[in-house]
Formats: C-alpha cells, sequence, structure tokens
C-alpha cells in the first residue's frame, strides 16, 4: 500500500461503488479549485478498487479472500464538467459497464456539494495471479 496516496476506501453501494476524499490545499493548481490530475487519478484510484469488487463479485467471492484480485488501470477517459471547488468532501461513485473476463469496464463520475464535476470512464485489467504474489512480496 502507498502511506502517500489517497487511502480512498471504496465500498458498494446498491450497484454502485462509492468513496469519498477530502481535498487539501495542496491538491490545487489555482487557489479554490481542486486539480485536474488529482481528479483523474480519483477516477483512476476507485476505478481500479471498483475492478477488484466487480472481479470478487463476478467469481462468487468475499472481498480480499485468496487468491487476491488486482487490476491495473489499461485505459482512462476523463471529461471535466465544471471546476471542482475546494473545501467539500468529495464523493466518487462508479457503475459497472462490463465484466468480460480479465477486462472490467467502469464509469465514474465526481460529485462536489451534490453537483457532477466530473465524469469518467476506465478499462481494467486483472494483473495474472503470478505478477501479484511478487508485487507483494516486494511489500
Amino acid at each position: 500500500m502507498n502511506e502517500l496516496g489517497h487511502q480512498l476506501k471504496s465500498f458498494w453501494d446498491g450497484d454502485e461503488s462509492v468513496a469519498h476524499f477530502q481535498p487539501q490545499p495542496y491538491h490545487t493548481a489555482i487557489p479554490g479549485y481542486v486539480y485536474g490530475g488529482v481528479l483523474a487519478s480519483l477516477i483512476d484510484c476507485h476505478g481500479t478498487g471498483t475492478a477488484a469488487a466487480a472481479g470478487y463479485r463476478a467469481e462468487l467471492r468475499g472481498m480480499d479472500t485468496q487468491p487476491p484480485l488486482r487490476y491495473l488501470t489499461a485505459s482512462l477517459h476523463v471529461d471535466y464538467l465544471k471546476p471542482t471547488p475546494l473545501g467539500p468532501t468529495l464523493e466518487i461513485r462508479g457503475k459497472v459497464k462490463e465484466v468480460k473476463g480479465r477486462k472490467v469496464v467502469v464509469e465514474e463520475w465526481i460529485v462536489a456539494n451534490g453537483v457532477i464535476t466530473v465524469r469518467g470512464e476506465l478499462v481494467a485489467v486483472q494483473v495474472p495471479e503470478n505478477l501479484v504474489k511478487e508485487l507483494l512480496a516486494q511489500g
């Protein structure tokens, strides 16, 4: 786990996944607004977490059961609809559009003060089990 990462905790809310993130003043490029790169990384992080959760669901397995399922981003598309204000806790939501073999497509959006400010789509691919073991062994 990356101690300096976003530390998102993604959960199921019915058929949607949800996570929350509190941006800090150092997450800005223009005073008062969250930097677009941070927003894209939230879509990326929550999307791969959602993909993993969808993988466990597709295999009818409990979360974090062995062997672990991990996903990496194959494609990321982000549309910035409105400036995202710094201050409110952001809600990141996702909906699985497709699970096909080792590939999961997730549609996502970020909400600030009840307004969708960012939409995105992520294609994630499952990391082969031997690589997961190698990565976990490295810490």
